[in-house]
């Protein structure tokens, strides 16, 4: 026995380390595509022994996955009604934090969006609008409630090509297959999309707020990593990039700084 307690230390140290390295996946809303990518590769600075792994989609399928036990440790929703409800059903390991309000634009590859406004997209030489799809994108719901609040609804609804969240419809604008979508303003942002096009912000009193929030999900209640990723969140540093991508902060939703 004595001989063993050596090789039993090691593996007990070698098994904690693996955990204090912190292996974790984020499901994350797909409008916060390019703003957590370039978080995570600072906090991968600051904590080079984590390993986050990050998979994008629509906050709504997530919400699905997650109770159907996706292994998934934290989940950032585009509607913050989600993560409220996964933790009442006992699916959280903290408590819901809001992170952002996002915002919605039109944007366009082969048009001045920039120009436009949502009149726009009646105009007969618009043959096809891409939103992503209100079922389960929260972007894709709150466009249909600003096409339904300025009356365009049931003239824009039959040009309307959905996607399954809101970077699928930002592919269908930069593609050609619709030619303007109405999108994320962190997407249209990012200095990709800003290349190719333009946009014109929606304004917010048209559709509900976009209040984001986030959990920690109950598969990950031991998880160190996904804690102190959740942590990073609250930071000087990953709040800046929010802020980059046009999200305003909770407390200061009135102060994003958006311009075409």
């Amino acid at each position: 026995m004595i001989r063993l307690r050596p090789f039993l230390f090691a593996t007990l140290m070698l098994l904690s380390g693996h955990a204090a390295a912190g292996k974790f996946t984020v499901a994350a809303a797909a409008d916060l595509k390019f703003a957590m990518d370039e978080i995570i590769a600072h906090y991968k600075q600051d904590h080079p022994a984590d390993t986050p792994q990050v998979i994008y989609g629509s906050s709504g399928k997530f919400h699905t996955q997650i109770q159907q036990n996706a292994p998934y440790d934290l989940y950032f929703s585009a509607d913050i009604a989600y993560p409220r409800q996964l933790q009442v059903a006992g699916f959280a390991s903290s408590p819901v934090k809001p992170y952002a309000f996002g915002r919605i634009v039109l944007w366009s590859a082969s048009i001045d969006a920039s120009k436009l406004n949502l009149s726009s997209l009646a105009d007969p030489a618009i043959k096809r609008v891409a939103i992503a799809n209100p079922r389960h994108a929260p972007y894709g719901k709150r466009a249909e409630e600003a096409l339904r609040a300025t009356g365009l609804w049931d003239k824009v609804a039959p040009k309307l090509v959905y996607g399954e969240n809101i970077a699928h419809t930002a592919q269908f604008v930069q593609t050609g297959n619709a030619q303007v979508g109405i999108i994320a303003l962190a997407l249209a942002l990012n200095p990709a999309l800003s290349r190719e096009g333009k946009y014109w912000l929606i304004p917010d009193t048209l559709h509900a707020p976009l209040e984001q929030g986030f959990i920690v999900t109950a598969r990950a209640r031991d998880n160190a990593g996904a804690k102190r990723f959740a942590d990073y969140m609250g930071s000087a540093a990953a709040r800046a990039v929010m802020v980059k991508y046009g999200f305003a902060l909770p407390g200061e939703a009135g102060k994003q700084g958006a311009h075409p």
